[in-house]
C-alpha cells in the first residue's frame, strides 16, 4: 500500500508547482495590464487649465478697469469745463496755479502707492490740463529747443496739450509776451547752484510783464552721447549747465574741450550729428535724440534746483502762502539800503532773495531784485511797499504769486 501511494504525492507536488508558476504569470499579467491602464491618465492637465482660467480672468480685470478708468477720466475732463464755464471769465480761469498746487498737495497725501508719486502727478497733471485745454489752449512760449530743462519746467505747470512756442532767447520770450504772441512765458530766475540768471532779470527791467507763478524743478544733469565715454573729445552745454558740473567734468573728462551753446537740447542735437560729442543735458533729451546715457547725475550739487518763472500780465489772489517780488532803486548814498531792509524787519516780513545791478548809462547806484513772503494785498506787506515807495526812486511790484515747493 506504500508503494501505491508515492505516485499520487509526486502528482500532488507538480500540480502545486504548477499551480505557483501559473498564479505568478496571472499576477504579473494583471501588474501589466495595470500599469498599461495608468499610462494615459497621468497627465497633468488640470493646472495648465487653471493656469489659463487664472489669467483669462487677469486679463478680462484689466480690460474692464481700463474702460472704467478711460470713462472717468473722460467724466474728470467735463467736470472740470463745467466747473471753469460756471465763473466769469472761464478762459483766465484755466490758469490757477494756487488751485493746482493745492490738488498736488490733496493727490500726494492720499497716494499710498505702489505706483512712484512721479507718475502719479504726470497722470493727473495730463488730465487736468486736458480738461482746461476743452475751454481754452494757452500758447506757452519758452527758451527752447524742446526737451530743454525750461521745456520740461512748462510742461509740469501747463501739460503736453499746451501749444508750446521754443525760441532762442530769454529776451524773445519776454517779447512774444509782450506782444500778445503767446499767453505766458516760461524763463530761468534763479539756481541754487550759480544763482540769478541775469538776461531774466535785464528782461524785467525793460518790459512791463509779472511773474505770474514759480516752478522749482530739481535738475538732472546727464552726459549723453553715441560713443563710449573714452571717446569723447568735445561736450556740449549751455553755460550754466557746465558750471554747474565743472567738478566732475574736470574729475572725469579732462581730456574733453567744453563748448558753450545756447540750451542743452541745441548740445543733444549736436552730439547726435556729430562724432566723438557728447552733450550735458536731461534724461528726456537722451530719449528725444536717440543717445546714450554715459554718465548719469553728474551735478556737482545733488540738490540742484532751478526756480523758473512764469511770465504774464495776470494777477493772482491771495493764498495765505504767497511770495511777492519787486524791483527797487533807491538813493546811492550810504545807509540808504540799510534803511530800506529795516522796513521788512519792522513789520516781521521775511525776506527771501536779494539781488543788485549797476545801473546802465551815466546814472551811479544800482537796481536791487527782492522777493519776500506774502502778498501784495496783505496789510503788512501794503504797509512795507508804502514805506518803500518813500524812499525809492523807483519801485515796480513784479508780481505776487503762490510759492511753489521744489518738483523732482
Amino acid at each position: 500500500m506504500a508503494k501505491a501511494k508515492r505516485p499520487a504525492k509526486k502528482r500532488t507536488a507538480k500540480k502545486r508547482v504548477a499551480a505557483k508558476r501559473s498564479a505568478t504569470k496571472t499576477s504579473a499579467s494583471k501588474k501589466s495590464v495595470t500599469k498599461k491602464r495608468k499610462k494615459p491618465v497621468a497627465k497633468p492637465a488640470r493646472p495648465k487649465e487653471s493656469s489659463r482660467s487664472s489669467s483669462g480672468t487677469l486679463d478680462s480685470q484689466i480690460k474692464k478697469l481700463d474702460r472704467e478708468i478711460l470713462k472717468l477720466i473722460n467724466k474728470r475732463g467735463e467736470l472740470t469745463v463745467k466747473s471753469l464755464n460756471k465763473l466769469d471769465n472761464p478762459q483766465q480761469a484755466t490758469f490757477t496755479p494756487a488751485i493746482d498746487d493745492e490738488m498736488w498737495q490733496s493727490v500726494e497725501a492720499a497716494h499710498k502707492g505702489p505706483l512712484p508719486l512721479q507718475a502719479v502727478r504726470g497722470v493727473f497733471r495730463e488730465i487736468i490740463n486736458g480738461g482746461k485745454s476743452l475751454v481754452k489752449t494757452q500758447r506757452i512760449a519758452y527758451l527752447g529747443p524742446p526737451y530743454s530743462f525750461t521745456h520740461l519746467a512748462a510742461i509740469e505747470r501747463f501739460g503736453k496739450t499746451a501749444d508750446f512756442i521754443p525760441v532762442n532767447s530769454i529776451a524773445t520770450v519776454f517779447e512774444e509776451v509782450n506782444r500778445g504772441l503767446a499767453d505766458f512765458g516760461i524763463v530761468p530766475i534763479e539756481n541754487s547752484t550759480d544763482g540769478r540768471v541775469v538776461d531774466t532779470l535785464d528782461m524785467f527791467t525793460r518790459l512791463p510783464l509779472k511773474i505770474c507763478a514759480e516752478i522749482q524743478i530739481s535738475i538732472h544733469h546727464n552726459l549723453l552721447a553715441r560713443c563710449p565715454r573714452g571717446e569723447i573729445t568735445e561736450i556740449y552745454s549751455k553755460p550754466q549747465a557746465l558750471s554747474q558740473c565743472r567738478d566732475w567734468l574736470s574729475r572725469n573728462m579732462p581730456q574733453a574741450r567744453l563748448i558753450e551753446v545756447t540750451s542743452t537740447s541745441t548740445a543733444a542735437q549736436l552730439a547726435r550729428d556729430k562724432q566723438g560729442v557728447g552733450a550735458i543735458a536731461s534724461w528726456q533729451a537722451s530719449t528725444e535724440y536717440d543717445l546714450q546715457v554715459v554718465a548719469e547725475d553728474i551735478q556737482d550739487n545733488k540738490n540742484n534746483v532751478t526756480r523758473f518763472a512764469v511770465i504774464g500780465d495776470q494777477v493772482n489772489r491771495q493764498t495765505g502762502n504767497d511770495k511777492t517780488a519787486i524791483l527797487l532803486q533807491i538813493s546811492h548814498k550810504p545807509g540808504s539800503l540799510a534803511d530800506a531792509l529795516a522796513s521788512f524787519k519792522k513789520n516781521k516780513i521775511n525776506l527771501t532773495w536779494i539781488e543788485s545791478f549797476p545801473l546802465k548809462g551815466p546814472e551811479v547806484g544800482y537796481l536791487f531784485f527782492l522777493d519776500f513772503e506774502g502778498h501784495a494785498k496783505e496789510a503788512r506787506v501794503k504797509r512795507t511797499l508804502e514805506e518803500l515807495e518813500r524812499r525809492a526812486v523807483r519801485i515796480e511790484i513784479l508780481g505776487s504769486y503762490p510759492r511753489s515747493p521744489s518738483i523732482e
